[in-house]
């Protein structure tokens, strides 16, 4: 019973990154633009993440606060680079496909180069401590699953019913979904489709780069080139294996986590079994899921990938 629930509790906190990348991704899909440049986003939010904690704790521990601003400025970074790629493919309508990895491989080189710069090489920094809910972190099993996480943990947990709320009750999610699937009906309603789909990838990508902060201040404790390894690609992924729903993007990624700290908890305790399967095994559960959800794309935003131009009827 303690290994089922150590499994567990790893699955809620390892969770939380390919969340938040999942739902910023999300938004940037139900706008209508298809961001593959979410792996460079999350790794520019990994190294802004870790610098500040970094330069400031060299002399011990860091306070809250600093930690609080390593997330705003990784917001502030993510957005950006969001804003970039809109200039790129909402302005100069260039192929998304084509930009999204041209923004994935600036996003890591660039973080790489940076990271060489003011670094020079891996340091461990303090990451930010669970939070244990009192009376409620007490209760049997249940208590150390849900309830021994860190801040930032349950924050992003609480945001998934808030972007539901976002996206399906508020005015600026109807904009949003509208651009996404009849952007030439929401502009003759006198919605600016350009500028929303500037906020949405703003918004969208600003989460991406939180959670590359999540990895490096709240789970690893460092940076690397690679500590990324394909979250953001995993996180498109899940978008369509959730069908562009926060509820659904949740559960997903909750069982890939689930199957990548299986591979974990086995490992931890002694099997004699090939480890590289083990690593594959979150890869090909994705590719499994994502050949059956994939024949149902109902909910796809219709115009996915496609660049608008009031000039042209399409």
């Amino acid at each position: 019973m303690n290994f089922v629930v150590q499994l567990l509790s790893m699955t809620m906190s390892f969770s939380v990154a390919l969340l938040l990348a999942s739902l910023g991704e999300m938004f940037n899909q139900r706008a209508g633009v298809f961001n593959l440049g979410c792996e460079g986003v999350m790794a520019m939010g990994a190294f802004v993440g870790m610098l500040i904690p970094f330069t400031i704790g060299q002399g011990g521990a860091v306070s809250m606060w600093w930690y609080v601003l390593s997330y705003v400025v990784a917001a502030f970074v993510g957005a950006l680079l969001g804003l970039l790629f809109g200039v790129i493919t909402v302005t100069f309508r260039a192929p998304q496909g084509i930009a999204g990895i041209g923004l994935q491989m600036f996003g890591v080189g660039l973080a790489g180069a940076l990271f060489r710069t003011f670094v020079g090489g891996t340091q461990s920094i303090p990451t930010i401590p669970k939070l244990a809910i009192p009376l409620l972190s007490k209760i049997t099993y249940i208590g150390e699953i849900f309830f021994n996480l860190n801040i930032v943990a349950y924050l992003s947990y609480i945001f998934v019913p808030v972007a539901w709320l976002i996206l399906f009750k508020t005015p600026w999610g109807l904009k949003i979904r509208a651009v996404g699937t009849h952007p030439r009906a929401a502009d003759s309603m006198g919605i600016n489709v350009n500028r929303t789909r500037y906020e949405a990838l703003a918004f969208g990508s600003a989460l991406a780069s939180i959670s590359g902060c999540f990895l490096s201040t709240a789970q690893a404790g460092l940076f690397s080139d690679t500590m990324i390894a394909g979250r953001g690609f995993i996180a498109v992924a899940l978008v369509y294996f959730g069908h562009w729903h926060p509820l659904q993007i949740l559960g997903g990624a909750l069982l890939f986590t689930f199957a990548q700290s299986l591979q974990t908890g086995i490992q931890s305790l002694g099997i004699s079994f090939p480890y590289e399967l083990l690593v594959m095994l979150p890869y090909v559960l994705v590719v499994v899921v994502l050949s059956f959800t994939s024949r149902n794309d109902t909910m796809a935003p219709a115009q996915l990938g496609k660049p608008f131009n009031r000039e042209i009827r399409t």
